[in-house]
């Protein structure tokens, strides 16, 4: 197959193959891995909301409307962040900085995915999901990529807030109405995003330091980021044990939550530990923490999709 780089137009391609990359290239403005991490922490959630095994028809509705509108928000943002995108190593092999989209086409397409899964949520799920997702859609374009990220360090604190979403549209989607549990749920991630990406920073930090985004490791020092992880890795540990009063669980869930929560705890000492003794990446190893973060979530949301089926 032909390479494609920035200095290769895909109309010098054969039919096929062109239409190969450009497929791959609009994928990859949707940004998959973001979205799966979004869809696992809505779809157990279905099944708490349920107390059981929600419809099927349910849980596929919901993840395809819920793919468009993560796939809307990741998109556009790639459209936002076009110009810092290109000066950072992580970020300048996505399709806008190596010009396999137009930038204008690469609108269109983010306007009409949000469009689509708006009316797609709207009318096969319920309308409160819908109006929860295009919130969240809104609030990441505009609140997070377009106002905090470039002016402020508390950027993912509270620009993070938009991917503590989907607890919400799952449970809606099944309840149509809200509720405590899903309320907690969404602290949990809200809380979780800063150790999360902070850590995923630290090993790019240099990135956001060329590009001019006050992300904290770029502008504080690695000692002042490890205490700060530790900070919310306490509050995330917390958040997610107080789910167990609030939605009536059994055993199951707060014990998990519990051994989840002293491992992600141990991991962020560690890391900040690190921090005080050396700078060097290589030793601060950040990736270990983000790493176990995305198993931390994972394994959080499974077991509260478990716990009834244990009591």
């Amino acid at each position: 197959m032909t390479a494609l780089n920035p200095q290769t137009p895909t109309e010098s391609l054969g039919g096929l193959t062109r239409f190969k990359h450009v497929l791959v290239a609009y994928i990859a403005l949707t940004k998959p891995r973001i979205i799966e991490l979004l869809l696992l922490t809505t779809v157990p959630v279905m099944f708490l909301a349920a107390q059981g095994v929600p419809s099927l028809w349910l849980v596929t509705a919901t993840l395809i409307g819920g793919s468009l509108s993560a796939g809307s928000a990741n998109a556009l943002n790639c459209v936002v962040d076009a110009d810092i995108d290109v000066k950072m190593r992580r970020t300048s092999r996505r399709p806008l900085p190596r010009h396999q989209v137009d930038t204008r086409h690469a609108l269109i397409f983010g306007l009409v995915l949000g469009v689509l899964s708006t009316l797609w949520l709207g009318f096969y799920v319920n309308w409160l999901s819908s109006l929860l997702a295009l919130t969240a859609n809104v609030f990441y374009v505009v609140g997070y990529t377009m106002i905090l990220k470039r002016r402020t360090t508390q950027n993912i604190v509270w620009g993070g807030a938009a991917g503590c979403f989907p607890p919400l549209i799952g449970w809606t989607a099944v309840t149509n109405e809200l509720a405590w549990t899903p309320f907690i749920l969404f602290l949990v991630v809200f809380f979780w995003t800063p150790p999360h990406f902070w850590a995923l920073a630290l090993r790019y930090r240099e990135d956001y330091a060329n590009a001019g985004v006050p992300m904290l490791p770029s502008v504080a020092t690695s000692a002042e980021t490890g205490r700060q992880i530790v900070i919310y890795t306490w509050a995330t540990v917390i958040t997610s044990v107080a789910l167990w009063p609030v939605a009536g669980m059994g055993a199951f869930y707060p014990t998990i939550a519990i051994i989840l929560g002293i491992v992600f705890l141990t991991e962020a000492y560690d890391l900040w530990s690190r921090t005080k003794t050396s700078d060097e990446l290589s030793v601060i190893k950040p990736m270990r923490l983000f790493h176990y973060s995305n198993a931390y979530l994972a394994l959080l949301f499974v077991a509260a999709a478990i716990d009834p089926f244990l009591r």
